[in-house]
């Protein structure tokens, strides 16, 4: 699986049409209206704004008056076939004058995602979790090295020392021998080990 890095902008013209492609980096759809909400300011009187996104336990897509299937389908279809999550594509599509017809219109939302994604910085993700280590002063020499690898978020030293660590859903084992407790599920970068 892949996420962007940052927020993206790219644009083609098919046929005198502006088709503007905006990739949002988001975490699950609490903020989606407000997102187009913006977006429509920023880009006023565009003919359409399709949209597709992908979260860890949802999808959607909005053809936004374009024909049935022809534009938030092949989105959606686009970020799964990159395997993109937790990323957002609006389409703003200013009419120029021509009609695409239906495959036009697919192949022109599809090829304005699949434009966006490879013009914008990506990076691998896979399924973890955040999780609390709790470790006497002894340990924590072993523990640092059992972590080198990992992102390790936050140290606290008190009565003992908590470390608060990013781990890979197919590494918890390397943990089996320490008190810990699972904070929750995220996805982060795929480490090479």
């Amino acid at each position: 699986m892949k996420t962007i890095t940052s927020n993206s902008v790219n644009e083609i013209v098919i046929k005198n049409s502006r088709f503007i492609t905006l990739l949002i980096e988001i975490n699950d759809t609490t903020n989606i209206n407000e997102i187009f909400e913006k977006v429509k300011i920023e880009y006023p009187k565009a003919t359409h704004y399709c949209y597709a996104y992908i979260t860890k336990t949802f999808k959607k897509s909005s053809d936004d008056g374009e024909p049935g299937g022809t534009a938030g389908m092949p989105m959606l279809n686009v970020l799964e076939k990159e395997e993109m999550i937790n990323t957002l594509a609006i389409t703003i599509r200013y009419f120029g004058g021509i009609k695409l017809g239906a495959g036009g219109l697919v192949r022109a939302y599809s090829k304005s995602v699949r434009e966006a994604i490879i013009n914008s910085d990506t990076i691998e993700i896979e399924e973890g979790y955040l999780i609390k280590v709790d470790v006497s002063y002894e340990e924590q020499k072993n523990l640092d090295y059992i972590l080198k690898d990992y992102s390790i978020i936050n140290k606290e030293y008190m009565e003992n020392v908590t470390y608060d660590v990013l781990i890979p859903k197919n590494k918890l084992n390397i943990l089996n021998n320490y008190s810990c407790q699972i904070i929750k599920e995220e996805y982060i970068k795929k480490f090479s080990n």
